[in-house]
C-alpha cells in the first residue's frame, strides 16, 4: 500500500514537472536571447510551438502554442543586428506565473507604473509586463503581454 501511494505521488509529480515543459521559462528566455533565430526556431519547435509567420526580410518570426482550455501563448522574435527582442502574449496564468516568479526579485520600482511592471535583470534584459482584462470580460482570465528587450551586451551567437 505504501509503495502504491509513493508510486502515484511520483507519477503525479513527474506529470506536473513535464506539464509546463511547453511553457517558456526564465532559462528558456536566456537561451533564446543568447542564440540566433535559427537556434531559437529549432528550440521552440521542439517545445511544441508552431511557426505562424516567418519574414526573412524583417528578421521576425511568430510562433503559437495552443493549450487545452482555450488558452494560448504567442511568441514573436525580432532580430535587430545581433540582438533579439521577444514579445510574449498569453492568457495562460501558468505562463505568467512561471516567468513572474523567476524575475520577481528584479523589479524596478522607479520604472514601474500602475499599468506596466518593469523588471531589470543585470547583464541580460529588461522585461515589461502589462496585464489587461479580456474582451469579452471574464473574471477568470486576463491577457498578459511581456516585452523582453535584451541588454546591449547580450548578442546572439551564430
Amino acid at each position: 500500500m505504501k509503495t502504491l501511494v509513493l508510486s502515484i505521488a511520483l507519477i503525479g509529480l513527474t506529470r506536473l514537472c513535464f506539464g509546463q515543459s511547453n511553457l517558456i521559462s526564465y532559462e528558456d528566455m536566456k537561451y533564446i536571447l543568447h542564440n540566433n533565430l535559427l537556434h531559437a526556431d529549432t528550440f521552440l519547435m521542439s517545445k511544441g510551438y508552431t511557426l505562424k509567420v516567418k519574414d526573412d526580410k524583417k528578421k521576425t518570426r511568430e510562433y503559437t502554442l495552443a493549450i487545452k482550455g482555450g488558452t494560448h501563448v504567442d511568441l514573436t522574435l525580432r532580430a535587430d543586428g545581433k540582438r533579439l527582442f521577444i514579445d510574449l502574449e498569453t492568457n495562460e496564468l501558468g505562463q505568467y506565473n512561471l516567468i513572474n516568479n523567476s524575475i520577481s526579485q528584479y523589479i524596478n520600482k522607479a520604472g514601474s507604473t500602475a499599468d506596466v511592471q518593469t523588471y531589470v535583470i543585470k547583464d541580460l534584459c529588461s522585461i515589461y509586463i502589462t496585464v489587461n482584462d479580456t474582451m469579452p470580460y471574464d473574471p477568470m482570465k486576463r491577457d498578459y503581454d511581456m516585452q523582453i528587450v535584451a541588454d546591449k551586451s547580450v548578442t546572439a551567437i551564430n
